[in-house]
């Protein structure tokens, strides 16, 4: 494959659980969200996003929501790693299956 026939990748993005312990919550439409998920993207530019997903406190379903991710070292940290994470595991891919 030469660069002029590369693939265009247009997104790259993970799936990072929150440990308990950094959890939090936060209020949408008068309903009350314990945020348990991180979707980090890696923009073009090199950067990282991230949205935060949960459920309700009050329990059933709700709607898939996202909320903005706190300025909090702690999940800047967890973000990080996961990206880390996340690197090495494409790196060491083993192909299709």
């Amino acid at each position: 494959m030469t660069s002029d026939d590369a693939p265009t990748v247009s997104a790259l993005a993970i799936n990072v659980n929150i440990p308990d312990d950094l959890r939090w919550t936060d209020t949408r439409r008068g309903e009350e969200f314990t945020l348990t998920t991180l979707n980090v993207r890696l923009l073009p530019d090199g950067r990282l996003a991230a949205k935060a997903y949960g459920r309700p406190t009050a329990g059933g379903r709700g709607t898939y929501v996202s909320f903005p991710v706190p300025d909090r070292p702690e999940l800047a940290s967890l973000v990080a790693a996961a990206a880390q994470q996340a690197g090495a595991l494409w790196t060491a891919h083993r192909g299709l299956t």
